[in-house]
């Protein structure tokens, strides 16, 4: 099998010297791409080209990683490719990542493109859970992260159920609480509903401001060893290098920021720091060989390098070459290239700014008209009701009408029977008075039965009578059901004769076929821009303080909300350590500050003593 392997590898190299090329993959956190690269290249030259394809001028943050045996190492500019200890299988793999890491994103990083590799990138590590996210704050990180994928809020749109699939949050957050994936969903789009206006650049550049101030944000740690053999963590990053205690990645026991160290050397396994207080000891620490790198590997760290006749020594003087120089390029005057892209990256903000303006306005004037149009809509609607409810009024006059009609019809055929009855009852009484003088007995009887038939008759005509009134009531209901038949036939015609016009809107409320319409967007880009564009991030500067002290209080107010809900024996150290100085009011920067209140001499003492 060794034979093999040795037989296949001289092959590759044989085929490499008469091809005189090699093949590349390049891994990105989006894509990967492959390159055909000349033998003599070094690692500049197969970096710039990774940068040139991706349009990338801020190559100074970048670098080109692989994996070697149980670890990874960052290839070197000013070497061959081939002559590093890379994979000898083509294509040969290497990632495209961040080495080295911003003070503050928003002052540094110029190009959307360097923006949102390093979102992806610190997203990643947070979600993989190798920079340490408290779970508020991963809430918050969560939303913009929805909002750099989705855009605005759409409650019609972004509906339950639409972050199932998302990998959002830290799992070790999602264990250390008594939540529901519903739950943590709520809280997530709460929170993303107030992003609202923001581009995808503006979101992912709000996460990376929240992520800068994590406390391993950026920081890259190596197990090393002091004087008296004691075990710690050498954390270095853009602001200097830090001493930690293993089991504490969060809290640095001491520090030195860059601009207080004079020069760095090694040799061997061992480092030597010198500090640019003379009055200071030079301190030296050892690192450690393939052991302590595994070590590293299973904590959850990114060791550097890989062999047992290696050390990570070397790999450590870079990451400080690297972060020095860029910790002085910061305080210095910005190289011109710099100073070009910062000056184009301006012009390109204003004229975005010009453009969402206009898209505004133009999305403005789309709701306006959407607006008048369903306000007529609802007018018609009215009014259609309107003619449907005057045609059942209608529609009841005219059958009440005819009702009205039909009973005066019966009232005067009763009051002419009542009439009938009447004269019959006259004309008896009269039978009965001519009969009258047949005798006492039948006088008698004939008076009384004269009594009952005036009786009879008296009735008989005050039942006529009221008849009579009730036809002349009924003739009056009867004429103003008329009168109401007409008036309701009037309403409909004025109703239905109505014209059913739009109002006029103004051409700046309704724009034609209400499209976006790439002549709408154009503009002239003025001087005036520019001076807005300058004093809103004046404005922006004053409001700092204002929107630190808000993302505070929204940060603890989804820790209240979730504060009760936590199962604190599944708390990690790393968990207790962050709530320690959550407790004790320290931050990353303050902590910092606090360790370089103390002179160099002090410290370099202290790092002897622990």
């Amino acid at each position: 099998m060794g034979n093999y392997l040795a037989a296949k590898m001289r092959l590759n190299s044989l085929v490499r010297k008469q091809n005189k090329s090699f093949n590349v993959r390049i891994c990105t956190m989006e894509s990967d791409m492959e390159f055909s690269c000349e033998m003599k290249w070094k690692g500049k030259d197969l970096l710039e080209l990774v940068c040139r394809t991706l349009g990338l001028r801020e190559t100074w943050f970048f670098g080109l990683r692989y994996h070697v045996k149980d670890t990874v190492a960052w290839l070197k500019m000013d070497k061959k490719v081939l002559d590093q200890e890379v994979p000898k299988e083509e294509p040969i793999t290497l990632h495209f990542l961040a080495k080295f890491y911003p003070e503050n994103v928003e002052e540094e990083l110029v190009q959307d493109i360097t923006q949102h590799l390093f979102f992806l990138q610190v997203k990643k590590k947070i979600l993989e859970e190798k920079i340490h996210c408290p779970p508020e704050a991963s809430v918050l990180l969560a939303s913009y992260a929805v909002h750099a994928k989705y855009g605005d809020y759409n409650p019609n749109v972004h509906k339950p159920g639409f972050l199932a699939q998302e990998e959002l949050l830290p799992k070790r957050v999602i264990n250390l609480y008594q939540m529901t994936a519903e739950m943590w969903e709520e809280r997530i789009a709460a929170c993303y509903a107030e992003h609202s206006g923001r581009t995808r650049e503006e979101a992912e550049m709000e996460y990376l401001k929240i992520a800068q101030d994590l406390d391993m944000y950026g920081v890259n740690y190596f197990l090393i060893r002091n004087k008296k053999g004691t075990e710690l963590l050498l954390g270095v990053d853009a602001l200097g290098l830090h001493i930690y205690e293993p089991d504490n990645r969060l809290t640095p026991k001491c520090s030195f920021p860059w601009n207080e160290i004079r020069n760095i050397s090694y040799s061997d396994k061992e480092f030597t720091i010198k500090p640019l207080d003379k009055k200071a000891n030079v301190f030296k620490f050892n690192s450690s060989r393939l052991r302590v790198n595994k070590l590293l590997l299973q904590q959850g760290y990114e060791p550097l390098l890989y062999d047992l006749d290696w050390n990570v020594t070397p790999q450590i003087l870079q990451l400080c070459v690297g972060n020095h120089d860029l910790f002085m390029r910061r305080r210095g005057v910005a190289s011109l290239e710099v100073q070009q892209m910062k000056a184009q990256a301006r012009e390109e903000k204003a004229r975005k700014q010009v453009e969402r303006q206009l898209l505004n306005q133009e999305k403005q004037r789309r709701q306006e008209a959407e607006r008048v149009r369903d306000e007529l809509e609802r007018q018609l609607l009215r009014l259609q009701d309107e003619a449907r409810m005057a045609d059942e009024a209608l529609l009841r006059s005219e059958q009440t009408a005819d009702l009205l009609a039909e009973k005066a019809q019966i009232a005067e055929e009763e009051a002419k029977l009542l009439a009938q009855k009447a004269a019959e009852a006259e004309a008896e009484m009269k039978r009965i008075k001519a009969t009258a003088m047949r005798g006492h007995e039948e006088r008698r009887l004939m008076e009384h039965k004269m009594l009952e038939a005036d009786r009879m008759a008296l009735k008989m005509a005050e039942q006529s009578q009221r008849r009579a009134k009730e036809a002349e009531q009924l003739r009056q209901d009867l004429l103003e059901a008329r009168q109401s038949e007409h008036r309701a036939k009037d309403k409909l015609l004025e109703i239905t004769s109505r014209a059913y016009t739009y109002p006029a809107l103004p051409m700046d409320c309704l724009p034609p076929e209400l499209s976006f319409s790439k002549e709408n967007l154009s503009f002239d880009f003025k001087d005036t821009d520019m001076k807005r564009l300058s004093m809103e991030i004046e404005k922006e500067k004053v409001e700092y303080t204002e929107k630190s002290k808000h993302l505070q209080e929204q940060l603890n107010e989804l820790k209240t909300e979730i504060e009760s809900l936590k199962l604190k024996e599944r708390q990690t150290p790393l968990d207790a350590a962050h709530d320690h100085n959550a407790e004790q009011g320290a931050s990353k920067h303050s902590n910092l500050k606090k360790l370089t209140l103390q002179s160099a001499e002090s410290r370099v003492a202290f790092f002897e003593e622990l």
